[in-house]
Formats: structure tokens, C-alpha cells, sequence
């Protein structure tokens, strides 16, 4: 029976790799950072099969998280922990092969369906692998609002902030139902990272696994909030 051993949220800004932030710029997201190291040595001493990372973005949406939880780049087509790239895929139709002998990472595009929706194909892809003898790592790349401050990427929104804090305090009390409908609380909070978030939270209820979000770290010094955070699992 397939096995969930790991399981985060991760940010995706460029900003906090070493070969784009300066070390002022880095200084500035130091939790955000410390909180992402701290999660890849957890990961490093997982022995699975596969990670399936969701994220709105090709790219720096996976090279990012990757940096940090693998010490690797996405690019490559070997990390140094010696996982194979697989193609790009679409949440609706994601498969893993159960039979390969390779530890692969797999990288799923989300799309502009809904939450909902996300959560649904979450909910399926479990189905389809619930019963292969496979261990795997869920990690959901994305930012929260990028309308956190006047000087940010889109300007100030009072929804930013409010979007970011119901987020946060509804992965606290696992109130999915709350989750689901925040792109329709808060419309012009300018999210990227929810429909991937959701995602990961559909194949978790799938698996029936008794998860208890750890929020590692949240800040926005750049207008954009970038949240950590590492489930705890238990069957």
C-alpha cells in the first residue's frame, strides 16, 4: 500500500535561491530560509520512491523548493540525491510508475480550475495509487498573497493580508471546507500557491492519514507571503 512519509508547503521565490538574492535580499527572508533547510534535512533522511511537487509556475516554481529540500537543481536531470526528472504533468491526469526502478520526482502543473476542483483531483490520484507499494513525498509549491505592502509586486489590497491569516490559521484547524472557498472570500488577494495547496490537502484526506499542520515559518518583507510548512502524518 502506497505510503505518505512527507508532506510541506513550500515558497517559490527566486529571490531566496544564493545565485539570484543578494545576501541582503536573503538576509531579509532568513526564516523563510532557515524553515526550508530544516524541512530538506527531514526529507534527506526519508528512503522513498517518489516526490510529487504541485506548483502554478514551470521553472522556479519546482527549481526553488528543490534547491532547498533536495540541495539540487531542478533542471538537472539527476539531483544529487539521485532522483530522475519526470515530465511536466496536469493534476487531472498525473500517473506514477510503480514498477521503475528510479527514485523520480514528479512535477505537477496546477491550473485555473478551481480549488475544488484541485482538491477532486487530488482526491482521484490517491485512488489510483492507494494500493501500489510505493513512498512518496507530497510537497505544495506556492506563495500566498502578493499584495501585502504598497511597495510589493501588485501594490497594497486590505484582501492580501486577510487572505494570508485565514489561510493560515484554517490549515491550523484543518477546516478544508474553509480552504476551498478562500478564492472566493478573497478574490483580489493575488494568490498563486492555493489550487496546489489544495491539491496535496485532497490526496491527504484520501489517504486518511491523521496530518497536523507545523507552520515553520510565514513573513512578506518583499509584498508576497511565503509560508513553511511541514506536516505531521500519522496513520
Amino acid at each position: 500500500m502506497t505510503k505518505i512519509i512527507f508532506a510541506a508547503i513550500s515558497p517559490h521565490p527566486p529571490i531566496i535561491l544564493p545565485s539570484v538574492g543578494s545576501p541582503k535580499d536573503r538576509a531579509k527572508v532568513k526564516n523563510t530560509i532557515e524553515a526550508l533547510e530544516k524541512l530538506g534535512r527531514e526529507l534527506k533522511e526519508k528512503n522513498l520512491d517518489s516526490i510529487i511537487i504541485s506548483s502554478p509556475h514551470p521553472d522556479w516554481g519546482f527549481e526553488v523548493p528543490l534547491h532547498f529540500l533536495l540541495n539540487s537543481k531542478f533542471k538537472s536531470q539527476k539531483s544529487k540525491s539521485q532522483f530522475k526528472i519526470q515530465n511536466y504533468q496536469n493534476p487531472a491526469n498525473i500517473t506514477v510508475d510503480e514498477s521503475s526502478d528510479a527514485k523520480i520526482i514528479y512535477p505537477v502543473l496546477t491550473t485555473f480550475d478551481s480549488p475544488q476542483q484541485h482538491f477532486e483531483w487530488g482526491k482521484k490520484f490517491y485512488l489510483k495509487i492507494g494500493n501500489w507499494k510505493l513512498e512518496i513525498a507530497l510537497i505544495a509549491s506556492g506563495d500566498l498573497s502578493h499584495c501585502l505592502r504598497a511597495d510589493g509586486p501588485y501594490g497594497f489590497h486590505p484582501q492580501g493580508p486577510k487572505f494570508d491569516a485565514e489561510l493560515i490559521e484554517s490549515l491550523k484547524k484543518k477546516d478544508i471546507k474553509k480552504i476551498l472557498g478562500l478564492d472566493e472570500m478573497f478574490p483580489e488577494a493575488a494568490e498563486c500557491g492555493l489550487r496546489s495547496f489544495c491539491f496535496l490537502l485532497g490526496i491527504l484526506e484520501t489517504a486518511k492519514l491523521n496530518w497536523q499542520p507545523e507552520i515553520l515559518s510565514y513573513e512578506g518583507p518583499f509584498g508576497v507571503g511565503y509560508l513553511v510548512v511541514n506536516f505531521k502524518l500519522n496513520s
